[in-house]
């Protein structure tokens, strides 16, 4: 037997690595993730590691007994059953057939691994790209039939509409957690008969997926605040994520469609031309535009504004590593003083680069958060972990680059639809 390890960063890599060494016809033995790297276990990056073997004769049990079975499995797909635990197909026996197989207590424990595997290798580049659709395909085919049959945590086995709505959060990279906890509640809460209407499951799973994403009204006529301000709103979050664009774009929607008073202020004079950028929107719709350099020019401005109904602040862009930077941003808010501060986050960048962006900027204080560039963004499940998990109630997500345009309130539900839909951002 040629018995071989491989660790990568995915499955999806670990089975093109076993492809190449040991063949289209190679059994996998064992899956495990771990983390790899970091120090006291933060940092680390998420691995796998698989053991395969080539050469293994696994003798089918109804064979063994003498009963053989309807049909035969294509060799790609017989190992792929023999890797994952799932259950064989229908089988006849004689004189009557087995008895079904019992629902157990959870799910299965490589089916979420498993369709996990699905997006991942999807992305995989390969001479062989028909071979690996074919083997996507019958991983698919493997999740759905192991879901059916073994059932979710707390009762029986899970429906075809319910097991494809579970497939499709964890493609949509839907947090384990967050996809299982749907996919119970929305089980415990239909009748067996709604369970077999897919547009009612649907609804459900939309409604159930909401819930993990908070929001907070967008107020389009702010009046004048308790301390007697103007409603001040300032952008904080790393470079490259369309603070600038985004503050354009709210400055348009309170002076062009709500008829306020709108003064802006910028302390991005790191970026090249970025004072230039916003001053250009500023002319074309009409603004008053203030530089702050220091926390007490920063004070100054908002003082020279507090005739506007509203006063947007764009301040420069931060690596989520640079502490000292930091350390000045949230000095130049402690003197603005803002009402509200939008962590701005970048919805095409992955959940690790969100979630530590949102850790290091919570020196800004910030109590909302903007997602943008969401015509850009590949996996929509994300999102919603990010939300759920950094505890911000979502203000606006943007859509694309167009002023005042590709803007909009956040709202759950439509977050929960572009994590089923994965399409129509605009």
């Amino acid at each position: 037997m040629n018995l071989r390890t491989y660790h990568a960063p995915s499955i999806a890599d670990a089975l093109g690595q076993i492809k190449r060494d040991l063949g289209s016809s190679a059994v996998i033995l064992h899956t495990r993730t771990y983390k790899r790297g970091g120090f006291l276990g933060f940092g680390g990056r998420t691995a796998v590691e698989v053991t395969a073997s080539s050469n293994v004769n696994v003798v089918n049990p109804l064979v063994r007994k003498g009963k053989a079975p309807v049909e035969t499995l294509r060799p790609r797909e017989e190992s792929l059953r023999r890797a994952y635990g799932a259950a064989p197909l229908k089988q006849v026996e004689s004189p009557a057939e087995a008895p079904p197989r019992p629902a157990t207590d959870e799910y299965h424990p490589a089916a979420r691994e498993v369709a996990s595997a699905v997006v991942a290798a999807a992305t995989v580049e390969s001479p062989d790209a028909n071979l690996m659709r074919d083997e996507l395909a019958s991983i698919k085919r493997l999740v759905g039939q192991v879901l059916r049959t073994n059932g979710g945590k707390s009762g029986p086995a899970l429906p075809e509409s319910l097991t494809a709505m579970y497939l499709r959060l964890i493609e949509s990279e839907v947090a384990a957690e967050i996809a299982d906890a749907v996919v119970a509640e929305v089980r415990d809460e239909l009748t067996a008969r709604d369970l077999d209407n897919a547009d009612r499951v649907r609804e459900c799973v939309l409604r159930r997926l909401e819930q993990y994403v908070a929001v907070s009204e967008c107020v389009p006529d702010p009046g004048q605040m308790p301390d007697g301000r103007p409603l001040t709103i300032a952008l904080v979050g790393p470079t490259g994520v369309g603070k600038t664009t985004t503050i354009a774009k709210l400055a348009a929607t309170y002076k062009l469609r709500h008829g306020k008073r709108v003064g802006l202020v910028t302390c991005d004079t790191y970026r090249i031309a970025a004072v230039e950028q916003l001053r250009t929107y500023a002319n074309i719709i009409g603004l008053r535009l203030n530089v702050a350099l220091t926390p007490p020019e920063m004070g100054a401005c908002c003082s020279s504004l507090s005739d506007c109904d509203v006063i947007l602040i764009d301040t420069a862009g931060r690596s989520q590593h640079d502490g000292d930077r930091l350390t000045d941003l949230g000095a130049l808010l402690d003197a603005a003083k803002p009402h509200e501060t939008h962590l701005v986050l970048s919805g095409a960048a992955s959940e690790s680069v969100l979630l530590r962006a949102a850790e290091r900027f919570e020196v800004a204080k910030p109590n909302r958060v903007i997602l943008t560039k969401l015509d850009e963004t590949v996996s929509f499940g994300v999102l919603v972990n990010v939300a759920h998990r950094i505890g911000k109630s979502l203000s606006y997500i943007t859509t694309g680059q167009e002023v005042p345009d590709h803007i909009e309130p956040g709202r759950a539900d439509r977050l929960a639809q572009l994590v089923l839909d994965g399409s129509g951002v605009r």
